[in-house]
Protein backbone atom coordinates (compact mmCIF):
# COMPACT_ATOMS: atom_id res chain seq x y z
CA UNK A 1 0.00 0.00 0.00
CA UNK A 2 1.40 3.49 -0.45
CA UNK A 3 1.58 5.73 1.96
CA UNK A 4 -1.09 8.68 2.16
CA UNK A 5 -0.07 12.24 2.53
CA UNK A 6 1.06 13.79 6.06
CA UNK A 7 -2.33 16.12 5.46
CA UNK A 8 -4.91 13.49 5.51
CA UNK A 9 -3.14 11.23 8.72
CA UNK A 10 -3.83 14.34 10.29
CA UNK A 11 -7.51 13.95 10.51
CA UNK A 12 -9.50 12.27 12.44
CA UNK A 13 -12.75 10.58 11.36
CA UNK A 14 -16.06 11.99 11.86
CA UNK A 15 -17.41 10.43 15.54
CA UNK A 16 -20.78 11.74 14.36
CA UNK A 17 -21.05 10.03 11.15
CA UNK A 18 -18.81 6.65 12.76
CA UNK A 19 -21.49 6.57 15.26
CA UNK A 20 -24.73 6.98 12.94
CA UNK A 21 -23.09 3.83 10.99
CA UNK A 22 -22.74 1.87 13.87
CA UNK A 23 -26.43 2.46 14.28
CA UNK A 24 -27.67 1.46 11.01
CA UNK A 25 -25.11 -1.50 11.21
CA UNK A 26 -26.80 -2.68 14.70
CA UNK A 27 -30.29 -1.52 12.75
CA UNK A 28 -28.91 -4.50 10.21
CA UNK A 29 -28.74 -6.48 12.57
CA UNK A 30 -32.83 -6.67 13.34
CA UNK A 31 -32.33 -4.65 16.41
CA UNK A 32 -34.66 -1.57 17.39
CA UNK A 33 -32.04 1.02 17.63
CA UNK A 34 -33.21 4.97 18.32
CA UNK A 35 -30.35 7.42 16.31
CA UNK A 36 -30.10 10.71 18.75
CA UNK A 37 -26.57 10.99 16.96
CA UNK A 38 -27.07 12.81 13.83
CA UNK A 39 -27.67 16.98 13.68
CA UNK A 40 -30.13 16.62 10.47
CA UNK A 41 -33.88 17.54 11.11
CA UNK A 42 -36.30 14.79 10.76
CA UNK A 43 -38.66 16.97 8.51
CA UNK A 44 -39.32 17.02 5.09
CA UNK A 45 -38.03 19.12 2.57
CA UNK A 46 -41.63 21.87 3.02
CA UNK A 47 -43.84 21.36 -0.81
CA UNK A 48 -43.46 24.79 -2.50
CA UNK A 49 -39.25 24.35 -2.65
CA UNK A 50 -39.39 20.90 -4.03
CA UNK A 51 -42.25 22.04 -6.44
CA UNK A 52 -39.29 25.02 -7.12
CA UNK A 53 -36.32 22.48 -7.65
CA UNK A 54 -38.86 20.36 -10.13
CA UNK A 55 -39.55 23.69 -12.26
CA UNK A 56 -35.86 24.03 -12.31
CA UNK A 57 -35.75 20.49 -14.05
CA UNK A 58 -37.92 21.41 -16.38
CA UNK A 59 -36.47 24.84 -17.16
CA UNK A 60 -33.25 23.27 -17.69
CA UNK A 61 -31.33 24.52 -14.87
CA UNK A 62 -28.76 21.68 -15.58
CA UNK A 63 -25.21 23.71 -16.43
CA UNK A 64 -23.12 25.05 -14.54
CA UNK A 65 -23.81 28.35 -12.45
CA UNK A 66 -21.66 30.90 -11.91
CA UNK A 67 -18.81 29.98 -9.31
CA UNK A 68 -20.72 31.71 -6.38
CA UNK A 69 -23.87 30.74 -7.34
CA UNK A 70 -26.68 32.09 -9.75
CA UNK A 71 -27.08 36.26 -8.99
CA UNK A 72 -31.06 35.33 -7.70
CA UNK A 73 -30.08 33.54 -5.21
CA UNK A 74 -27.70 35.63 -4.07
CA UNK A 75 -29.82 38.51 -3.94
CA UNK A 76 -32.55 36.36 -2.05
CA UNK A 77 -29.56 36.02 0.51
CA UNK A 78 -28.70 39.56 0.57
CA UNK A 79 -32.66 40.54 1.23
CA UNK A 80 -33.15 37.95 3.74
CA UNK A 81 -30.13 39.33 5.62
CA UNK A 82 -31.19 42.78 5.30
CA UNK A 83 -34.89 41.99 6.27
CA UNK A 84 -34.09 39.62 9.10
CA UNK A 85 -30.98 40.75 10.47
CA UNK A 86 -30.63 44.20 9.39
CA UNK A 87 -27.53 43.81 7.66
CA UNK A 88 -26.54 45.22 4.40
CA UNK A 89 -24.84 43.11 2.14
CA UNK A 90 -24.16 43.06 -1.95
CA UNK A 91 -24.42 39.68 -4.04
CA UNK A 92 -20.36 40.13 -4.81
CA UNK A 93 -19.88 39.56 -0.90
CA UNK A 94 -21.54 36.43 -1.07
CA UNK A 95 -20.63 32.85 -2.01
CA UNK A 96 -22.45 30.07 -2.37
CA UNK A 97 -20.93 26.10 -1.99
CA UNK A 98 -21.55 22.83 -1.14
CA UNK A 99 -23.20 23.04 2.05
CA UNK A 100 -22.38 25.34 4.93
CA UNK A 101 -19.44 23.07 6.33
CA UNK A 102 -17.93 23.93 2.69
CA UNK A 103 -18.39 27.30 3.65
CA UNK A 104 -16.36 27.17 6.53
CA UNK A 105 -13.43 25.26 5.28
CA UNK A 106 -13.37 27.70 2.37
CA UNK A 107 -13.11 30.45 5.02
CA UNK A 108 -9.91 28.56 6.44
CA UNK A 109 -8.17 27.71 3.48
CA UNK A 110 -7.85 31.47 2.27
CA UNK A 111 -7.41 33.02 5.41
CA UNK A 112 -4.98 30.80 7.27
CA UNK A 113 -1.33 29.75 7.24
CA UNK A 114 1.05 27.48 8.82
CA UNK A 115 1.68 28.73 12.41
CA UNK A 116 -1.62 31.10 12.29
CA UNK A 117 -3.88 30.11 15.61
CA UNK A 118 -7.49 29.93 15.17
CA UNK A 119 -9.37 30.41 18.89
CA UNK A 120 -11.91 27.86 19.05
CA UNK A 121 -14.64 28.04 21.98
CA UNK A 122 -15.04 24.44 23.38
CA UNK A 123 -17.23 22.79 23.11
CA UNK A 124 -16.88 23.00 19.49
CA UNK A 125 -18.68 21.27 16.24
CA UNK A 126 -15.77 18.48 15.05
CA UNK A 127 -15.10 19.41 12.35
CA UNK A 128 -13.37 23.39 12.88
CA UNK A 129 -10.27 22.21 14.62
CA UNK A 130 -9.77 19.49 11.27
CA UNK A 131 -10.11 22.25 8.77
CA UNK A 132 -7.76 24.25 10.76
CA UNK A 133 -5.49 21.23 10.47
CA UNK A 134 -5.77 21.29 6.78
CA UNK A 135 -4.53 24.69 6.73
CA UNK A 136 -1.73 23.84 8.64
CA UNK A 137 -2.64 25.76 11.22
CA UNK A 138 -3.30 25.89 15.04
CA UNK A 139 -6.08 25.71 17.14
CA UNK A 140 -6.56 27.44 20.34
CA UNK A 141 -9.65 25.84 22.35
CA UNK A 142 -10.89 28.17 25.44
CA UNK A 143 -13.09 25.79 27.36
CA UNK A 144 -16.78 27.35 28.90
CA UNK A 145 -18.57 24.18 30.99
CA UNK A 146 -21.98 23.47 31.64
CA UNK A 147 -21.97 26.20 34.14
CA UNK A 148 -21.57 28.76 32.26
CA UNK A 149 -23.99 27.69 29.85
CA UNK A 150 -21.20 26.53 27.54
CA UNK A 151 -20.47 29.92 26.35
CA UNK A 152 -16.57 31.93 26.82
CA UNK A 153 -16.98 35.09 28.56
CA UNK A 154 -15.01 38.31 27.26
CA UNK A 155 -12.03 38.04 29.19
CA UNK A 156 -11.31 34.18 28.61
CA UNK A 157 -11.47 35.48 25.26
CA UNK A 158 -8.48 38.31 25.58
CA UNK A 159 -6.39 35.94 27.42
CA UNK A 160 -6.67 33.41 24.78
CA UNK A 161 -5.23 35.75 21.89
CA UNK A 162 -1.56 36.54 20.98
CA UNK A 163 0.36 38.01 18.38
CA UNK A 164 -0.21 35.13 16.45
CA UNK A 165 -3.84 34.87 16.43
CA UNK A 166 -5.81 35.02 12.76
CA UNK A 167 -8.98 33.76 13.55
CA UNK A 168 -11.88 32.64 15.74
CA UNK A 169 -14.86 30.77 15.31
CA UNK A 170 -17.87 31.43 17.21
CA UNK A 171 -21.04 29.09 16.58
CA UNK A 172 -24.68 30.24 17.95
CA UNK A 173 -27.15 28.65 18.09
CA UNK A 174 -24.54 26.20 18.86
CA UNK A 175 -23.21 22.55 17.76
CA UNK A 176 -23.20 20.44 20.45
CA UNK A 177 -24.78 22.41 23.14
CA UNK A 178 -27.60 24.41 21.88
CA UNK A 179 -26.21 27.54 24.01
CA UNK A 180 -27.21 30.61 22.40
CA UNK A 181 -24.90 34.02 22.88
CA UNK A 182 -27.25 37.17 23.65
CA UNK A 183 -26.75 40.70 22.08
CA UNK A 184 -24.94 41.90 25.17
CA UNK A 185 -22.15 38.56 25.65
CA UNK A 186 -21.81 39.15 21.37
CA UNK A 187 -21.23 42.67 22.29
CA UNK A 188 -18.64 42.06 25.29
CA UNK A 189 -16.63 39.78 22.71
CA UNK A 190 -17.09 42.25 19.63
CA UNK A 191 -15.50 45.08 22.03
CA UNK A 192 -12.95 42.57 22.90
CA UNK A 193 -12.06 41.69 19.35
CA UNK A 194 -12.61 45.58 18.26
CA UNK A 195 -9.06 45.94 19.96
CA UNK A 196 -7.12 43.57 17.47
CA UNK A 197 -7.98 44.32 13.89
CA UNK A 198 -6.30 41.43 12.46
CA UNK A 199 -8.72 38.90 13.40
CA UNK A 200 -11.41 37.80 10.98
CA UNK A 201 -14.67 36.65 12.63
CA UNK A 202 -16.30 33.20 11.22
CA UNK A 203 -19.35 33.52 12.41
CA UNK A 204 -21.66 30.07 12.16
CA UNK A 205 -25.20 31.02 12.20
CA UNK A 206 -26.61 27.88 10.42
CA UNK A 207 -28.98 27.24 13.05
CA UNK A 208 -30.09 30.68 12.99
CA UNK A 209 -33.77 30.03 12.73
CA UNK A 210 -33.99 27.18 15.62
CA UNK A 211 -33.71 29.65 18.07
CA UNK A 212 -36.10 29.68 21.73
CA UNK A 213 -34.98 33.51 22.27
CA UNK A 214 -37.46 34.75 20.06
CA UNK A 215 -34.40 36.51 18.13
CA UNK A 216 -31.04 35.85 16.25
CA UNK A 217 -28.60 38.06 16.94
CA UNK A 218 -25.54 38.34 14.96
CA UNK A 219 -21.72 39.39 15.97
CA UNK A 220 -22.09 41.11 12.89
CA UNK A 221 -24.20 43.57 14.13
CA UNK A 222 -21.46 45.96 15.58
CA UNK A 223 -20.09 48.17 13.59
CA UNK A 224 -16.82 48.06 15.74
CA UNK A 225 -15.67 44.71 14.24
CA UNK A 226 -18.52 44.07 10.98
CA UNK A 227 -16.18 44.65 8.25
CA UNK A 228 -14.26 41.58 9.70
CA UNK A 229 -17.05 39.58 10.22
CA UNK A 230 -17.70 36.52 8.10
CA UNK A 231 -21.39 35.34 7.94
CA UNK A 232 -21.33 31.46 7.79
CA UNK A 233 -25.29 29.95 7.32
CA UNK A 234 -27.53 28.22 4.77
CA UNK A 235 -30.53 26.23 4.23
CA UNK A 236 -29.76 23.02 5.75
CA UNK A 237 -31.26 23.04 9.40
CA UNK A 238 -33.98 25.85 9.42
CA UNK A 239 -35.70 24.66 5.97
CA UNK A 240 -34.98 21.24 6.19
CA UNK A 241 -32.82 20.79 3.30
CA UNK A 242 -29.67 18.62 4.59
CA UNK A 243 -28.85 16.79 1.47
CA UNK A 244 -29.56 19.61 -0.55
CA UNK A 245 -26.16 21.19 0.11
CA UNK A 246 -26.83 24.87 0.11
CA UNK A 247 -24.58 26.88 2.33
CA UNK A 248 -22.87 30.06 1.89
CA UNK A 249 -21.01 33.07 3.38
CA UNK A 250 -22.01 36.62 3.57
CA UNK A 251 -17.98 38.45 3.90
CA UNK A 252 -15.86 41.64 3.02
CA UNK A 253 -15.73 41.47 -0.41
CA UNK A 254 -11.92 40.24 -0.05
CA UNK A 255 -12.30 37.36 1.17
CA UNK A 256 -15.57 36.31 -0.97
CA UNK A 257 -13.27 36.86 -3.64
CA UNK A 258 -10.58 34.72 -2.38
CA UNK A 259 -13.17 32.19 -1.59
CA UNK A 260 -14.53 32.26 -5.14
CA UNK A 261 -11.24 31.87 -6.46
CA UNK A 262 -10.43 28.73 -4.27
CA UNK A 263 -14.02 27.21 -4.83
CA UNK A 264 -13.65 27.89 -8.77
CA UNK A 265 -10.30 25.20 -8.58
CA UNK A 266 -12.09 22.54 -6.44
CA UNK A 267 -15.73 22.14 -6.96
CA UNK A 268 -17.06 25.15 -9.22
CA UNK A 269 -20.53 26.23 -7.97
CA UNK A 270 -23.08 24.30 -6.13
CA UNK A 271 -26.26 22.27 -7.39
CA UNK A 272 -27.69 24.76 -9.85
CA UNK A 273 -31.70 22.29 -9.40
CA UNK A 274 -30.46 22.80 -5.38
CA UNK A 275 -29.75 26.76 -5.97
CA UNK A 276 -33.20 27.19 -7.08
CA UNK A 277 -34.74 25.16 -4.43
CA UNK A 278 -32.76 27.37 -1.92
CA UNK A 279 -33.67 30.71 -3.74
CA UNK A 280 -37.13 29.51 -3.27
CA UNK A 281 -36.79 28.83 0.59
CA UNK A 282 -35.66 32.12 1.02
CA UNK A 283 -38.32 33.84 -0.84
CA UNK A 284 -41.28 31.77 -0.18
CA UNK A 285 -43.72 31.35 2.38
CA UNK A 286 -41.73 31.45 5.93
CA UNK A 287 -44.45 29.91 7.42
CA UNK A 288 -42.73 26.60 7.25
CA UNK A 289 -39.60 27.77 9.71
CA UNK A 290 -41.70 28.38 12.29
CA UNK A 291 -43.99 24.66 12.52
CA UNK A 292 -40.42 23.53 12.90
CA UNK A 293 -39.01 25.78 15.00
CA UNK A 294 -42.37 25.24 17.27
CA UNK A 295 -41.51 21.49 16.78
CA UNK A 296 -38.10 21.54 18.15
CA UNK A 297 -38.60 23.80 21.08
CA UNK A 298 -41.64 20.72 22.30
CA UNK A 299 -39.21 18.61 21.79
CA UNK A 300 -36.29 20.20 23.87
CA UNK A 301 -39.01 20.98 26.58
CA UNK A 302 -39.57 16.92 26.92
CA UNK A 303 -35.98 16.11 26.30
CA UNK A 304 -34.65 18.37 28.80
CA UNK A 305 -37.62 16.97 31.13
CA UNK A 306 -36.60 13.50 30.29
CA UNK A 307 -32.98 13.73 30.60
CA UNK A 308 -33.07 15.69 33.96
CA UNK A 309 -34.95 12.95 35.35
CA UNK A 310 -31.94 10.52 34.93
CA UNK A 311 -30.07 10.77 38.40
CA UNK A 312 -26.16 11.80 37.41
CA UNK A 313 -27.27 13.57 34.29
CA UNK A 314 -25.94 17.41 34.81
CA UNK A 315 -28.82 18.92 32.46
CA UNK A 316 -28.86 22.58 31.52
CA UNK A 317 -32.00 24.41 29.54
CA UNK A 318 -30.26 25.05 25.70
CA UNK A 319 -32.15 27.76 23.73
CA UNK A 320 -31.22 26.98 20.18
CA UNK A 321 -30.37 24.06 17.83
CA UNK A 322 -31.72 20.47 18.53
CA UNK A 323 -29.49 19.29 20.86
CA UNK A 324 -28.68 18.67 24.32
CA UNK A 325 -25.81 17.66 26.08
CA UNK A 326 -25.79 16.87 29.64
CA UNK A 327 -22.74 16.77 31.59
CA UNK A 328 -22.15 12.83 32.64
CA UNK A 329 -18.92 12.72 34.71
CA UNK A 330 -21.15 11.05 37.54
CA UNK A 331 -21.12 7.92 35.04
CA UNK A 332 -16.82 7.93 34.57
CA UNK A 333 -15.43 4.88 36.37
CA UNK A 334 -18.07 3.06 36.63
CA UNK A 335 -18.79 -0.56 35.29
CA UNK A 336 -20.59 -2.89 33.64
CA UNK A 337 -19.29 -6.66 34.18
CA UNK A 338 -15.96 -6.45 33.57
CA UNK A 339 -15.85 -3.24 31.43
CA UNK A 340 -14.94 0.00 32.74
CA UNK A 341 -16.47 3.04 31.50
CA UNK A 342 -13.39 5.09 30.68
CA UNK A 343 -14.70 8.37 29.42
CA UNK A 344 -17.66 9.29 27.49
CA UNK A 345 -16.81 7.91 24.23
CA UNK A 346 -17.45 4.53 25.69
CA UNK A 347 -19.58 6.05 27.45
CA UNK A 348 -21.98 6.35 24.42
CA UNK A 349 -20.53 2.90 23.03
CA UNK A 350 -21.97 1.70 25.84
CA UNK A 351 -25.61 2.96 25.53
CA UNK A 352 -25.36 1.98 22.08
CA UNK A 353 -24.61 -1.92 22.80
CA UNK A 354 -26.79 -2.01 25.81
CA UNK A 355 -29.38 0.51 25.31
CA UNK A 356 -29.52 0.74 21.91
CA UNK A 357 -29.78 4.84 22.04
CA UNK A 358 -27.22 5.98 19.28
CA UNK A 359 -25.95 9.61 20.65
CA UNK A 360 -22.12 11.33 20.43
CA UNK A 361 -19.30 11.47 23.02
CA UNK A 362 -18.21 14.62 24.06
CA UNK A 363 -14.29 14.09 23.45
CA UNK A 364 -15.10 14.59 20.12
CA UNK A 365 -16.65 18.17 20.67
CA UNK A 366 -14.00 19.26 23.56
CA UNK A 367 -15.63 18.24 26.26
CA UNK A 368 -14.59 14.84 27.74
CA UNK A 369 -17.40 14.39 30.10
CA UNK A 370 -20.43 15.24 28.52
CA UNK A 371 -22.77 13.14 25.37
CA UNK A 372 -24.50 15.04 22.78
CA UNK A 373 -28.24 13.87 21.78
CA UNK A 374 -30.01 15.31 19.20
CA UNK A 375 -33.79 15.18 19.67
CA UNK A 376 -34.14 15.70 15.88
CA UNK A 377 -36.74 13.12 15.72
CA UNK A 378 -41.06 11.88 17.53
CA UNK A 379 -41.76 12.49 20.95
CA UNK A 380 -42.27 9.40 20.81
CA UNK A 381 -39.06 8.11 19.73
CA UNK A 382 -37.34 10.55 22.42
CA UNK A 383 -39.53 8.99 25.49
CA UNK A 384 -38.76 5.86 24.50
CA UNK A 385 -35.08 6.00 23.86
CA UNK A 386 -34.94 8.14 27.57
CA UNK A 387 -36.53 5.18 28.67
CA UNK A 388 -34.13 2.92 27.68
CA UNK A 389 -30.91 4.95 28.64
CA UNK A 390 -32.02 5.46 32.43
CA UNK A 391 -32.35 2.01 32.37
CA UNK A 392 -28.98 1.27 30.81
CA UNK A 393 -27.19 3.55 33.21
CA UNK A 394 -29.06 1.95 36.01
CA UNK A 395 -26.84 -1.10 35.15
CA UNK A 396 -23.81 0.47 36.16
CA UNK A 397 -22.26 0.26 38.82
Amino acid sequence: MFPLSDRLAALSPSETLAMSQKSNELKAQGFDVINLSVGEPDFNTPDHIKEAAKQAVDNNFSFYSPVPGYPALRNAICAKLKSENGLDYKPEQIVCSNGAKQSVCNVILAIINKGDEVIIPAPFWVSYPEMVKLADGTSVFVSAGIDQDFKITASQLEEAITSKTKAIILCSPSNPTGSVYSKAELKELADVLAKYPNIIILSDEIYEHINYLGKHESIAQFENVRDRVVIINGVSKGYAMTGWRIGWIASPKWIASACNTLQGQYTSGPSSVAQKAAEAAYTGDQSCVETMRIAFERRKKLVVDLARSIPGLKVNDPQGAFYIFPDCSTYIGKKFGEKTIENSGDLAMYLLEEGHVACVGGGAFGAPDCLRFSYATSDENLVKAFGWIKEALSKLN
